[in-house]
């Protein structure tokens, strides 16, 4: 399970030092998923904080410096964010999502927004709690099951373009005017 969660930039100790509660519950994560899973974090490049897994060895990695993302969603059966783009690459591997928005009042109305209606649209549950997030996990047959829909068409609207051919598309339009 890979958690990538977006920075606030609410949370800081300085200007251009941001910090990050964990509130992601990994203890209960641990306690209810380890026989099945493991979680690698991965933080926001701009957050100072280092996250210390070193009582959940085995369980949970800090891979937030890790260089490539994209290695990660490969290795990842799941993804739970928040607000950050990644779930926007993650979708094109058609793998589960959740979301895991305990702030998601405060993020919508205060810090930033969305460019889409994430209530809506969002192609996975937005979860408030720990709680829900392992419950999640426990169903996650169930949780595809019920984000079918949302999610093909979240990736018709975001992924369909990525068939391999993106070079050949952007040459057809821009040097030869014709519609890929």
């Amino acid at each position: 399970i890979l958690y990538a969660p977006t920075w606030r930039d609410d949370q800081y100790y300085k200007p251009g030092k941001y910090k990050f509660d964990l509130c992601l519950d990994l203890d209960l994560m641990k306690e209810k998923l380890s026989d099945e899973y493991i979680v690698l974090l991965r933080l926001h490049y701009f957050i100072a904080d280092h996250i210390d897994v070193s009582k959940y060895d085995g369980f949970a990695f800090n891979l937030s410096k890790y260089d490539d993302i994209a290695d990660l969603y490969l290795i990842s059966d799941i993804l739970i964010t928040d607000y950050s783009s990644v779930f926007f690459d993650f979708a094109n591997l058609k793998r589960p999502i959740l979301f895991y928005t305990y702030d998601l009042e405060k993020y919508r109305d205060t810090l930033k927004g969305f460019y889409l209606d994430i209530e809506k649209e969002a192609p996975g549950p937005l979860l408030m709690t720990s709680e829900e997030v392992v419950n999640a996990i426990l169903h996650i047959d169930e949780i595809k099951e019920e984000f079918s829909e949302i999610y093909d068409e979240f990736y018709r609207r975001f992924c369909s373009w990525h068939d391999g051919k993106a070079t050949e598309k952007v040459f057809k339009k821009v040097f030869l005017d014709v519609n890929p």
